[in-house]
């Protein structure tokens, strides 16, 4: 039988979900998880019991959060790829929320985006602005966590720089390299998740780490943690992405859309609040010196495939 304090979280066998579901199951809660791939191993075994998304069928996804006291929802995509729309995930997220009202839950801790606005010129951002409206009107106890960039093991952005700084004799820095960023540990966001799920109040909370980057500082900081050979280079935005679209298929994954690299360079992955994080990138950097970047993390095979 089930322990009366119910935890569900979406994506537990991806990201920033396992590191969330790892605190609640040491905290001795009852964990389950909504994924798109229920079919995949178990990194849990037996303690995280996985149920499809059933965003077609709003009833069954309704009953598989009955009797959870809180979502943790970290659904959302980081780029369109086949029938993966944002207007898709957007629809499928509120037929979430409809399912976590209608299930009773009491609670929702919501992975948001630093800066998003619905006048945003990036859909990602602008998508999350939008969820943002869309939880505030629906009546749950809620708590949104803005992240600015997530860093830690298995994470997308810093260990795809170190592997491609380790492997390939060229870096090449959209523009001048001088745009900001603020990265956050994934420890930090789910020590932050869990934490605001046990509050009551309503709250929007920034999820940032202590450090403001350039990004030719955080590029240099990584290539001298893996003492990297190669050369950084700086090129205009226009040349890069095209360069960027023939690493590809050399990596068999899309290493970075125009709309990442424009939001990136429009200084939106940085805080206007005081820091939420408290795990130093350099410091993690220097413990993970002999494992970052050693494997390329595909967002297609974590997400897609």
């Amino acid at each position: 039988m089930e322990d009366a304090e119910v935890s569900v979280v979406t994506g537990a066998f991806g990201y920033t979900g396992k590191y969330i579901a790892r605190r609640l199951l040491a905290l001795g809660r009852t964990v389950r998880t909504l994924t798109g791939h229920p079919d995949r191993p178990n990194p849990f075994g037996g303690q995280v019991a996985a149920y499809p998304f059933n965003f077609d069928k709003p009833a069954e996804l309704a009953k598989s959060l009955e009797g959870a006291a809180t979502l943790y929802n970290t659904y959302w995509i980081r780029f369109p790829y086949g029938g993966h729309t944002y207007e898709r995930a957007i629809e499928n997220t509120r037929i979430l929320f409809r399912a976590a009202v209608e299930a009773g839950v009491r609670r929702l801790v919501h992975v948001s985006i630093a800066n998003p606005s619905e006048d945003s010129p990036f859909p990602y951002f602008r998508g999350k602005a939008i969820l943002e409206r869309e939880i505030a009107s629906s009546g749950l106890s809620y708590a949104i966590i803005r992240p600015t960039v997530i860093f830690g093991k298995e994470d997308i952005l810093v260990n795809n720089i170190a592997y491609l700084l380790r492997h390939y004799p060229v870096f090449i820095i959209p523009g001048d390299g001088g745009y900001r960023l603020q990265p956050i540990s994934v420890e930090d966001v789910a020590d932050l998740a869990v934490g605001l799920g046990q509050r009551e109040d309503n709250a929007t909370i920034d999820a940032a780490g202590p450090d403001i980057f350039t990004f030719n500082a955080l590029v240099r900081l990584v290539a001298e943690t893996v003492r990297s050979s190669a050369r950084i280079v700086h090129l205009c935005p226009a040349v890069t992405f095209c360069l960027t679209n023939v690493l590809n298929p050399l990596v068999d994954d899309i290493v970075l859309t125009k709309d990442e690299m424009d939001g990136l360079m429009a200084n939106l992955l940085v805080s206007n609040g005081p820091p939420t994080g408290r795990t130093r990138l350099e410091d993690w950097l220097a413990q993970s010196a002999d494992t970052v970047g050693m494997r390329y993390a595909s967002e297609l095979d974590r997400h897609y495939r």
